[in-house]
């Protein structure tokens, strides 16, 4: 089946937003890699693989047509006034982790107390915002990229640090889907790079799994948030014994 320009760009952009090689994708739909490139550069694919890619991305056919039709790149970031309006309303925040995961009115009905109405009113805020585009029947279609990322420092990032990073770490993680490492050493500054760019491999990841796991239903997926920092940072109770070298 040949498929229009739109469409296979439509497909790349998906590839783009979630960080996701040919290589990637390749191993994904049991394809050699020369393969998916020469699909993609040909822009013939059956109906079965383009499904396949979809599926992979996490989206219907219906929602690749009308992002070929739009033709405009996800949103990799939020602007500061997105950012702002989420820190200030819990409930927008909310509605806006919910629908970018693809929960539906059922899921959020079972396990939230929004009624029909406060839901439909947060869709249709977040909506007005740019974040998603609500559709019928209160479905969404993010516009986000499904790997955005937070500002530097911005509004997020803050509330996080202020707000949200002790009861984070408040509970011990002993949990079956827990895990924490506290690793610490040192590296030369070519160590430090290699980190970070695996630091950037395992969030690459954790995007894919997402979009792998967003067909599921609500009921077979774990709340999962994933912290990946790395930084030079001596504790404060040591600041006494550090030597002043200025």
């Amino acid at each position: 089946m040949a498929l229009s320009i739109d469409l296979v760009n439509a497909l790349k952009r998906g590839l783009r937003a979630q960080g996701m090689t040919y290589r990637e994708l390749a191993a994904r739909i049991d394809l050699s890699e020369a393969a998916v490139k020469r699909m993609f550069s040909r822009r013939a694919m059956s109906l079965v693989r383009l499904e396949q890619i979809c599926d992979v991305l996490g989206m219907g056919l219906a929602e690749l047509g009308a992002d070929a039709g739009r033709g405009q790149e996800p949103m990799a970031r939020l602007t500061q006034a997105q950012e702002q309006a989420l820190v200030d309303d819990p409930a927008l925040m909310l509605a806006m982790f919910l629908s970018i995961n693809r929960w539906q009115q059922p899921d959020v009905s079972a396990h939230f107390n929004f009624s029909v109405p406060q839901w439909t009113a947060l869709l249709a805020r977040l909506d007005r915002m740019g974040i998603i585009e609500l559709q019928a029947g209160n479905r969404v279609r993010p516009l986000t990229a499904r790997n955005f990322r937070w500002l530097t420092d911005g509004p997020m990032e803050r509330y996080f640090r202020t707000e949200l990073l002790g009861d984070y770490f408040a509970a011990p993680f002993d949990g079956d889907h827990d895990r924490l490492l506290l690793l610490s050493g040192s590296l030369s500054p070519d160590g430090v790079q290699q980190m970070r760019q695996r630091l950037d491999e395992v969030a690459r990841e954790f995007d894919g799994l997402l979009a792998r796991d967003a067909a599921l239903p609500s009921e077979q997926r774990v709340g999962v948030s994933l912290v990946l920092a790395q930084k030079p940072w001596l504790l404060r109770l040591f600041a006494p014994y550090r030597r002043n070298t200025a």
